[in-house]
C-alpha cells in the first residue's frame, strides 16, 4: 500500500467543478473532476479508489496544479508508470503533470500549507482575444492601471477577516484567512498579445473569494477609489459593499504547496 501524490492540470469549461457529485442533472450524471480521476484510477487499478484533493474548484475554473493523493494497494507499479498509465485512460481536458510516493500520514488537503491561484484578464481594446484563449480570460475591453490595483492589493496580506468577499451560502466556520501575497502583473500571451494576471496565495480560501477580490479591484480600479477603500471594506464585512463577481473562466488554481507555514484552516 502506497500512498501517491498526483499533481493534476484540468480544463474546468465542460466540469461542474472538482468534487464527485453523486446527484445527477435533468437525469444526467454530473462531470466533475475527481468522478473522471477516480474513474480511471479505479480501471487501472481494477477495484474502487478514493482521491482526497487539496480543495475544491467550482464549475467552469481550471487548475494547472491541482493536487490530490490515493491509496495505491499495488506496489509493483513504479511511480514512474502512474503519468503515463493514467493519462492514456483520461479525457484530453485532464492531465496528470507529476506523481510521486508520499508518507502514508500526507493528505492533499490537511497537509498544504498555501494554495496559488492566477485570474488571467483580456484588456486590449484594440484587438479582440484569440480563439484559442476565449475560455481561460475575463475580457474586460479596456486598459487598466496596475500601479493602482498594486496599491489595492498591499491592503490584501496577513491574518484577515475575509467576509467582504465571501460568496452567499459560504459554510465557513471561520471567515478569516491568511494571505501570503497578492498582485498584478503582466504576462506575453500566445501568439500574441499581453495579458494581466492576478496572482494571490493563502493558507486557503472561501468560497468565490478569488473571483470577488478580482471583481472588486477591478470595479474599484475603474471607479477612480482609494487605495484605502480596501482596508475600509475589509473591516465593513459586508458583501454587499465589494465588488461583483468575476467570471469563472478566468480563474486558475495554480500551485498548492506543502512547504510552507502551517496556518489556520
Amino acid at each position: 500500500m502506497r500512498n501517491i501524490l498526483l499533481t493534476i492540470s484540468y480544463d474546468g469549461t465542460h466540469f461542474c467543478g472538482w468534487q464527485r457529485q453523486d446527484k445527477s442533472c435533468n437525469a444526467k450524471p454530473v462531470r466533475t473532476v475527481q468522478a473522471v480521476l477516480e474513474e480511471s484510477l479505479s480501471k487501472l487499478h481494477h477495484q474502487p479508489i478514493i482521491l482526497h484533493g487539496s480543495g475544491r474548484t467550482d464549475s467552469g475554473v481550471h487548475a494547472y496544479g491541482q493536487a490530490a493523493d490515493f491509496i495505491s494497494p499495488i506496489d509493483s507499479i513504479p511511480v514512474s508508470n502512474y503519468l503515463p498509465a493514467i493519462n492514456a485512460l483520461l479525457p484530453k481536458d485532464v492531465r496528470i503533470m507529476s506523481a510521486q510516493e508520499v508518507p502514508a500520514d500526507f493528505h492533499s488537503r490537511y497537509s498544504a500549507t498555501s494554495r496559488v491561484y492566477r485570474y488571467f484578464l483580456w484588456c486590449d481594446k484594440e484587438h479582440s482575444v484569440p480563439a484559442n484563449l476565449m475560455s481561460y480570460v475575463w475580457n474586460i475591453r479596456r486598459p487598466i492601471h496596475l500601479d493602482r490595483l498594486n496599491a489595492m492589493c498591499a491592503c490584501l496580506h496577513g491574518e484577515l477577516d475575509c467576509a467582504s468577499f465571501a460568496a452567499a451560502g459560504d459554510q465557513s466556520v471561520s471567515t478569516c484567512r491568511y494571505i501570503e501575497s497578492a498582485r498584478f502583473f503582466t504576462q506575453q500571451a500566445f501568439p500574441a498579445g499581453e495579458l494581466v494576471v492576478f496572482e494571490i496565495e493563502a493558507n486557503a480560501f472561501l468560497w468565490h473569494m478569488v473571483r470577488n477580490i478580482v471583481g472588486t479591484l477591478v470595479t474599484f480600479e475603474q471607479n477612480g477609489k482609494p487605495a484605502s477603500c480596501i482596508s475600509d471594506l475589509l473591516a465593513a464585512r459586508d458583501r454587499k459593499k465589494a465588488g461583483p463577481t468575476a467570471p469563472a473562466e478566468g480563474l486558475f488554481l495554480w500551485q498548492v504547496k506543502f512547504d510552507g507555514v502551517r496556518r489556520h484552516v
